[in-house]
């Protein structure tokens, strides 16, 4: 896997939520703002950058603040004011000094995002609500009591001068400048002591600090390395207090991210720790929120081989020493409410791993990340408002099994390259709505580094790709297909991870959410990383992820790719390179047990949305319910559809040959009726079979170009009449002669009327347009696709002629018969036995009609069958079978 570099310059910065996120204050930023955190390894005057992995944390001096006369505010309401600069001559700056003042020069003057919180403002989800914990700031009940003024309209007097000092003790010292501790809130903020209230806080490249409460104003004492403390004379810890920090040429007052009760509660722990998060996205990763009456984001990760964690982004500029986060107890998740923060802050967790060196992650939850190459997260909050209640309210009335299923399948970069996910929503939905399939099924929108892996090595399972948009982006265009009638697949790819190490692998310093063991961790095809289905929380991480799309952006259904490489153990793998599970099988168990959970979970928490497993070995019981037990002793894996790799396989086989061979291959094509009803099938002619050589759909026909778009016309209208749901890959609908390539996408050019041959590739389309028309309109050809009484072979055996005659009924036993015909001749007076109690039957379809680019053969009038016995059947028909064509007759 190509590492992706992490450096930051100011062209690397996305775009702010381009709309419908909420307008955040414009001191959003400034709440840790980017001055007081200038990153220590950047020198003075270069740009701050994105880190990367380094050794242990250097203790880093800061510059020595300035002396201030400590004022006493003159209102509560918290506005910075700027500190008048002393006369005294100052002393040469070390490259520290002049980093920070640089940095000082770019940060926001006040902290009006951090201010609390109006009333009206909605509620901290119950999720977020913070534990209920007996500290001194809810026991204490004494209020803090300035000096009062002389008269009213007097100043107010200063706090006088002089607190002693309440240095932390160097054991914690030095892990909070190394990175390691893991209680950062017991050290820092305000403690009750003997003597009054101990303020200690950690702001490197700080002149000085000053604690804020009310009229209350007490300047800390700098303790040497960033730190400042005092202890001051109050009965209790203020209720609210901030922060007013002055830099060399900058002042900001903030709330103390170090003042916050955890914004997690226990019930978020505990279903943390026992796996059980359905909405994992709620407890981990950043989360803008009001919490304890103040605006921020909550920051969580779960890194439990940490051996401390910080975050870091623009706003602290990378240098994550002033903001550790603490762990919450034995969950392994680190948490840091941070004042102020708001959309479109970009962020990284910075994890000293178990032997002291560091490395910088992006977040595995972000909900969204920086256009690759870059590769941090994004803070992100939707302001999406849906409008598809109707389509979610119908999606359900009908078993997926027993509806019309016609799918196109789209890489979006490349359908139309160059559009974003809102100039795509003015496209695609129409597009498709004009063709008449049923649903799109989308190839992996998750985020992922490099383009040429389609999104199947993902980094980003909670996010969707920036290439295109934002998260609301991506919701418009679901938003607008749904409002066209279009159901949404969704390529989802829980059986791998790429080996970025900014992302997933050995995440915390161990590995984490791959196997510990490596050759189980190690994925033989793909040089990727396996998850580890057996450790509850990364099964937890994965099933909240497919309920995450559903939830979150009204997926109607997931396609699962490459579950036959995590059901087994010897996937790829020589003898001795695998071990067997408990039962001394082959069999993934813990693979097993994770695909039902997942499915389990999403078709009880989603109605009307359904699961299709990419599955191409013969593994019973893919489709069969997760609590009926086959033969072999599994219950089912619980999808509601699956790809049938088989049928595509053998049909492109039999399609291939020349039509003088085809009939010693003619059992290629009716083997797939010996297990049509073992499972409930998708026929997916989808991207894998037009890349890498397989030629595009049009091309693997022998003979010339009419003979190629016959052939490519007829076995469209064989598989649209064959038991099992249809799905087609974008360019085939139009008989495009080369492989698809992501570079460029399809060959639209071959549409254009100025192009002498535009008429042959029109023609493919319009019989699509026509076989999904018919295709909805007529029940036999899907009521009964899962049901062995909505199928009979007229002729399955006429391989001298190449053809292949059945009926297909619907649950009121209608029936639609259905004839391809292989050869490159005419047959005429070509008899097939059909059901005796139709009077007459009527060509609805003919793959060889003029229009569609073929021959015009056709039967147009209405066949009378006769009394003549034919296969099997009491009465027959005398048909007329065009060259290399499909055709579906039905009774007058």
């Amino acid at each position: 896997m190509t590492r992706r570099p992490t450096s930051r310059t100011p062209s690397d910065q996305p775009e702010r939520e381009p709309d419908g996120t909420p307008p955040q204050p414009d001191t959003a930023r400034s709440a840790s703002a980017r001055a007081p955190q200038a990153a220590g390894p950047t020198g003075a005057g270069e740009q701050p950058r994105t880190p990367q992995a380094s050794g242990p944390a250097k203790k880093t001096k800061p510059a020595k603040p300035a002396k201030k006369t400590t004022q006493t505010a003159e209102s509560a309401k918290p506005v910075a004011k700027k500190t008048a600069k002393k006369p005294a001559k100052k002393p040469a700056r070390t490259a520290a000094e002049a980093t920070a003042k640089k940095v000082a020069k770019t940060a926001t003057k006040t902290a009006e995002a951090a201010a609390p919180a109006k009333s009206g403002k909605a509620a901290t989800p119950a999720s977020e609500a913070p534990r209920t914990t007996a500290t001194a700031t809810a026991a204490a009940t004494a209020s803090v009591t300035p000096t009062p003024p002389a008269h009213p309209g007097a100043p107010t007097p200063p706090t006088p001068p002089g607190f002693p000092l309440s240095p932390v003790p160097d054991a914690d010292r030095s892990r909070l400048l190394d990175g390691t501790h893991h209680d950062p809130h017991s050290v820092l903020g305000a403690h009750l002591v003997g003597d009054g209230v101990a303020f200690r806080a950690l702001r490197p490249y700080a002149r000085a600090v000053t604690v804020v409460a009310g009229e209350l104003r007490a300047e800390l004492v700098d303790d040497g390395d960033g730190f400042f403390s005092a202890v001051v004379p109050l009965r209790a810890v203020p209720d609210s207090y901030r922060l007013h920090v002055t830099y060399e040429e900058t002042d900001l007052e903030v709330p103390d991210a170090y003042g916050f009760l955890p914004a997690l509660g226990e019930f978020d722990l505990h279903l943390l720790g026992e796996g059980r998060h359905e909405r994992l996205w709620d407890a981990l990763g950043a989360r803008p929120m009001t919490h304890q009456g103040v605006r921020g984001t909550r920051f969580t990760v779960w890194a439990p081989n940490a051996r401390g964690v910080r975050v870091v982004g623009d706003f602290n500029f990378w240098d994550g020493v002033g903001f550790p986060m603490r762990s919450l107890g034995g969950s392994g998740v680190w948490e840091l409410f941070v004042p102020g923060l708001g959309a479109g802050e970009l962020y990284k967790f910075q994890i000293t791993r178990p032997d002291g060196s560091m490395t910088f992650r992006a977040d595995p939850l972000a909900r969204r990340t920086e256009v690759p190459p870059a590769n941090s997260s994004v803070v992100h909050e939707s302001a999406h408002v849906w409008r598809d209640e109707e389509w979610l309210r119908r999606r359900g009335e009908t078993p997926v099994h027993e509806a019309p299923f016609s799918v196109y399948e789209v890489h979006l970069p490349s359908w139309r390259p160059g559009l974003t996910y809102r100039q795509l929503a003015d496209q695609l939905p129409a597009y498709v709505s004009d063709l008449g399939f049923t649903h799109v099924e989308l190839m992996p929108v998750a985020e992922h580094p490099f383009g040429g892996s389609w999104g199947y090595q993902v980094t980003g399972f909670y996010a969707p790709t920036s290439r295109l948009g934002s998260p609301d982006d991506f919701k418009h265009l679901v938003d607008a297909l749904h409002r066209a009638g279009i159901g949404v697949l969704m390529d989802w790819v829980p059986a791998h991870f790429p080996r970025d190490d900014w992302a997933l692998a050995e995440f915390d310093g161990r590995p984490l959410y791959e196997h510990e063991d490596p050759a189980r961790a190690a994925h033989p095809d793909w040089g990727t990383l396996e998850f580890d289905y057996g450790r509850k929380e990364v099964r937890n991480f994965l099933v909240a992820n497919a309920t995450y799309w559903c939830e979150e952006f009204h997926i109607d259904g997931l396609r699962v790719d490459a579950v036959a490489s995590m059901l087994y153990l010897d996937y790829s793998r020589e003898h001795g390179e695998w071990s067997p599970n408990e039962h001394g099988g082959r069999e993934n168990l813990d693979a097993v047990a994770f695909l039902q959970e997942m499915n389990a979970t999403v078709y009880r928490r989603c109605p009307g949305v359904v699961t299709i497993a990419e599955e191409s070995t013969a593994w019973d019981g893919v489709t069969r319910a997760t609590h009926h037990t086959g033969p072999g002793g599994f219950g089912g894996l619980g999808f509601g559809l699956k790809w049938n790799m088989g049928w595509m396989h053998d049909s492109l086989g039999y399609m291939s040959k020349d039509p003088v061979h085809r009939k010693h291959h003619h059992h290629e094509m009716t083997f797939s009726m010996v297990y049509a009803y073992s499972e409930n099938y998708v026929l997916p002619i989808s991207h894998d079979e037009v890349v890498h050589g397989k030629r595009a759909l049009v091309s693997k026909m022998p003979g010339d170009w009419w003979q190629r778009r016959a052939d490519h016309r007829a076995y469209l209208g064989f598989m649209w009449a064959h038991p099992g749901k249809q799905l087609l890959f974008m360019g085939q609908e139009f008989a495009q002669g080369a492989e698809w390539s992501e570079g460029h996408g399809p060959d639209w050019w071959l549409l254009d009327p100025a192009y002498g041959a535009e008429a042959d590739h029109r023609g493919v389309r319009d019989l699509v347009r026509d076989l999904n028309a018919l295709y909805r309109a007529v029940p036999a050809l899907w009521q009964r696709d899962t049901d062995p009484g909505g199928f009979a072979w007229v002729d399955g055996d006429a391989a001298e002629d190449n053809v292949f005659a059945f009926l297909r009924t619907d649950a009121q036993g209608a029936p639609l018969l259905a004839v391809s015909h292989f050869s490159p001749v005419v047959r005429q007076d070509y008899r097939l036995g059909v059901p005796e109690e139709y009077a007459a039957w009527q060509e609805v379809l003919n793959t060889d009609a003029a229009r569609y680019g073929g021959s015009d053969t056709l039967n147009p009038h209405a066949l009378k069958p006769d009394a003549s016995p034919s296969h099997g059947r009491p009465a027959s028909l005398r048909l007329t079978l065009p060259p290399l064509a499909t055709i579906w007759l039905r009774p007058a």
